[in-house]
């Protein structure tokens, strides 16, 4: 997801897509664990989806400042 593409969304948008990342990223960790993860490249993308979205409310929180 592009950093363009998140500053267009809504804070409550960001947590909630946050946290549906979180869980994917869980599962994925689960099944690396279990050793049949079928894309482990995808463990990092959502790693830096999750920083990237944070970033953007960092971003926005100060702005409101």
């Amino acid at each position: 997801m592009k950093a363009k593409d998140i500053r267009n969304m809504t804070e409550d948008q960001i947590n909630k897509k946050i946290a549906d990342l979180k869980e994917e990223l869980f599962n994925l960790k689960f099944q690396a664990a279990l050793g049949n993860i079928e894309k482990p490249a995808r463990m990092n993308e959502i790693k830096r989806d999750i920083a990237r979205m944070k970033t953007v409310l960092t971003e926005k929180a100060s702005k409101a400042e």
